[in-house]
Order: structure tokens, then C-alpha cells, then sequence
């Protein structure tokens, strides 16, 4: 039997953790709200090369959570979303096909507390305003993937479990 969770994966799902919360404390101000840049969300597209990394990044949405206006609910909620989505970048068999989900999910879910916690009022154009903010940070990420796929080194130090290939 293989051991899944070695001392370095464990290291490795805290950096990612630690990176994911204090990218977030940095840009707080363009983080959370209506209108968000959560730039952090760029790591949720590294599950699809190393799916252990759906617990570092869980994690450090919890973590980054806790600074949230909303409070419990998001660490609640906000953090379900990102795992589904992290769950879904991991799973699908190619990345562009995982980019649609952080960018739905966090759309729909985060509107959803927006929508009952802070009393914003139109959930369909707080959807659009998530979504938006969501899909500006995964576009980029994507594109930023596409160039790191092709590079050696990176994909050496990630060392990734799942040998898939990035087209464009």
C-alpha cells in the first residue's frame, strides 16, 4: 500500500495554505464584497496538477475566512465553495474545462451570503459582480498556467501526481 500523505505533501498543503491566507490579508480591501479580486483563488488551479493540494487550499480559504465581514457563514460556506471548486479543478481531465467551476460556484455561493447575510438586495447582479471578480483572477490564472505548463522547472518543484498535459 503507497502512503498517500507523506511529511512533504503535509509542508507542502501548508505553504499553499499559508500563501492562499496571506494573499488574501494583502489584498483584504479587494478580497472580499460584491466586488472581489480574491488573488489567492489562483492556487485553486494547481489541484488539477496535484490534487492533494485541494486540502492546502480549503484550508487556506478557511483561514483567509476568518477575516471576512460575513464571519462564520463564510468560513462556512465560502470555504464549501472553494473545496467544490478545488474538487472540480482536480477532477476534470483537462484544465479548461476546470476553469468554468471556481468561477460559477463562487459566483452563485458567495452572492448567496452576500445576498441573505448583508443585506445586498439584487442576488442576480451580485452574481455577475462575484462571477466577474472570480472569472478576471481564474482567466488569468489559466493563462498563467498555460505558460508555467511549459516550463521545466516549474513543473519539476511542483512535481506533480497527475502527469496531464496543458494544450492551448
Amino acid at each position: 500500500m503507497t502512503k498517500i500523505w507523506t511529511t512533504k505533501n503535509i509542508a507542502e498543503n501548508a505553504v499553499v495554505a499559508a500563501i492562499y491566507f496571506v494573499l488574501c490579508l494583502i489584498a483584504t480591501p479587494v478580497a472580499y464584497g460584491q466586488i472581489q479580486f480574491r488573488i489567492a483563488e489562483i492556487l485553486v488551479l494547481l489541484c488539477f496538477w496535484r490534487r492533494d493540494f485541494v486540502v492546502g487550499v480549503t484550508l487556506g480559504c478557511l483561514l483567509a475566512n476568518i477575516n471576512s465581514s460575513l464571519g462564520p457563514f463564510d468560513m462556512l460556506f465560502g470555504t464549501l465553495a472553494t473545496l467544490v471548486s478545488s474538487i472540480m479543478v482536480a477532477i476534470s481531465p483537462r484544465l479548461i474545462i476546470g476553469v468554468p467551476f471556481p468561477i460559477l460556484v463562487n459566483a452563485f455561493v458567495v452572492a448567496g451570503e452576500l445576498y441573505f447575510l448583508a443585506d445586498v438586495k439584487e442576488y442576480w447582479l451580485s452574481c455577475l459582480y462575484v462571477g466577474l471578480g472570480e472569472g478576471a483572477v481564474i482567466l488569468g490564472a489559466y493563462v498563467l498556467c498555460l505558460i508555467l505548463a511549459r516550463n521545466k522547472s516549474f513543473m519539476k518543484a511542483l512535481d506533480p501526481s497527475a502527469h496531464r498535459e496543458v494544450t492551448f
